[in-house]
């Protein structure tokens, strides 16, 4: 049996199963051979599963949030990807599992997962691991953050009729695994609905919703199209712009199955109450120092566009400095321009680093020159390129205007935050 006692040596034992070979194939082969010996766990769940482009992680912790005030005693919470440690993909009512609960219960799965016969990605073993220990804490109700695109990902092994969908805005993204149209992207999304599933969206594009319709026709499934509500409800009123649209469609889903299971409806301020939901890397606000630091995983044009209005409206007329993951272009450039296009109409100083090596998320290095084409191009009025993220983070703190953003990937935040000693 594996030694695994604390976070350290749990991540040691999941480095096995980084870059399996297979593992960049888009397939559920794996992944339903996995399941099929561990009994199908996710198949004794009652599940609320969430794909899209943006907001979906925000929307997971805001259904768990939700259900909980409703009553259900247990809600098993997993999202990718985690933002300060391992945990954070195995929730019970929105708290991570404590690290030697954590622990030991991952000894336990790995030993049987070793039996199988099967060698799982990182994704598809920590989905797994989600599902299998869900159903071993009997959950009242499991909420599942897709991975990537949805028809193919590691989550959408589900095949309960009763299952809730989920489907945030969409935009481009992975256009090499997706599609690069928005009517393939929003197919891809919407594989997730399976037969009789009720899907909540809100209304988008004429081409996102015509194929969302048509997997949710051929699915026999429930289409509820949610209306955009501007603060809706005073517990909501705190929240930043994009988190509010997340809130709202996640208590459309959350109230359906309060409905359908019988739970306590919410008032204002239960509401309230599951609007003030932790989450990682979301607009995430430090104050140091007479400082405003604001940690967010934003890392494709869309994201980069709500998160900076959202900025601007919580920060009205301050000056922003911001520290900006660069990512090695797509074979689509445009997305790239785009976020330093929208970086560049908000903020007075942009920092340009990389993403800092981390074992399986490490990517190639950009070089500087590559990093100057896409500035200059942009006209970025005031940039410097630092591709050393402790300097990075160095630069940034000594920056002189009121509010310091940190965005351009989720892996990157956690490191940030541990070399400005937040």
């Amino acid at each position: 049996m594996l030694s695994i006692s604390n976070f350290a040596e749990a991540n040691a034992a999941l480095q096995t199963y980084y870059d399996v070979p297979g593992s960049n194939t888009y397939t559920l082969d794996r992944m339903r051979a996995l399941m099929a010996y561990l009994g199908n766990p996710q198949d004794r769940l009652k599940v609320v599963h969430i794909a899209g482009t943006s907001g979906k992680g925000s929307t997971a912790y805001y259904v768990t949030s939700l259900l909980h005030e409703m009553g259900a005693a247990k809600v098993g919470l997993h999202v990718s990807p985690h933002v300060n440690e391992v945990n954070e993909r195995l929730q019970i009512n929105g708290i991570p599992v404590p690290e030697a609960d954590f622990c030991r219960s991952l000894r336990a799965f790995l030993d049987v997962v070793q039996n199988s016969g099967v060698m799982p990605s990182y994704f598809e073993l920590m989905v797994a691991f989600a599902y299998y220990e869900f159903d071993r804490r009997q959950v009242d109700y499991a909420v599942i953050e897709v991975g990537l695109g949805g028809l193919l990902d590691s989550t959408n092994v589900i095949s309960r009729e009763d299952k809730v969908c989920i489907i945030t805005d969409i935009g481009l993204d992975h256009t090499r695994v997706l599609g690069n149209t928005l009517s393939l992207i929003a197919a891809q999304k919407a594989g997730i609905i399976q037969q009789q599933n009720t899907v909540f969206t809100y209304q988008q594009s004429e081409e996102v919703m015509r194929a969302i319709r048509t997997v949710c026709d051929g699915q026999q499934g429930i289409l509820r199209v949610i209306v955009p509500q501007v603060t809706p409800y005073a517990g909501m009123a705190a929240l930043p712009l994009f988190q509010q649209r997340n809130m709202y469609l996640a208590l459309q889903a959350a109230q359906h199955v309060c409905k359908r299971d019988g739970l306590s409806p919410v008032g204002e301020e239960q509401i309230a109450h599951a609007a003030q939901v932790y989450i990682p890397g979301r607009m995430d606000v430090v104050y140091s120092q007479g400082k405003t630091i604001i940690f967010d995983g934003a890392h494709n044009e869309q994201k980069m566009r709500v998160l900076l209005a959202s900025v601007r409206a919580a920060f009205p007329g301050q000056d922003i400095a911001v520290l900006w993951r660069f990512r090695k272009p797509s074979p689509s450039l445009s997305d790239t321009a785009a976020q330093i296009d929208v970086l560049a109409s908000s903020a007075r100083y942009i920092i340009a680093t990389i993403l800092p090596e981390m074992g399986r998320h490490h990517k190639k290095h950009v070089d500087s020159e590559t990093m100057r084409a896409y500035l200059e191009s942009a006209r970025v009025p005031s940039y410097v390129i630092e591709p050393d993220l402790s300097r990075a983070c160095d630069l940034l703190l000594q920056r002189h205007e009121p509010i310091l953003l940190v965005t351009g990937s989720f892996y990157m935040l956690h490191d940030a935050r541990l070399r400005m000693r937040l």
